[in-house]
């Protein structure tokens, strides 16, 4: 499951200039980590979705996780908040 605080899709809403068709993509990158993720965090990308496992709107925009991903997250939910001291999205997984 994945669920986005109205404070961070603001911040989405701001960044990315997204088209009808276009969500925001949750994925991997290879450095850094997350509250449950060594040396793996969070990277997140404007596409269309393909084969999404997990996805929620909020404020009109699609939040979204590929099939491709699903290692990733398989055992947790990923609750996105806004972190008001860094101004940016903080990613907090949640064992299911």
């Amino acid at each position: 499951m994945i669920s986005v605080s109205k404070e961070a899709s603001k911040w989405f809403e701001n960044e990315f200039d997204l088209n009808e068709k276009q969500g925001i993509r949750i994925t991997t990158k290879g450095y850094g980590s997350t509250n449950k993720h060594e040396g793996i965090s969070v990277s997140v990308w404007q596409e269309i979705p393909e084969n999404p496992i997990e996805q929620v709107e909020v404020d009109g925009i699609l939040y979204f996780i590929e099939d491709i991903d699903e290692w990733f997250i398989k055992d947790y939910d990923l609750d996105i908040q806004f972190n008001k001291i860094l101004k940016e999205p903080s990613y907090i997984f949640k064992e299911k």
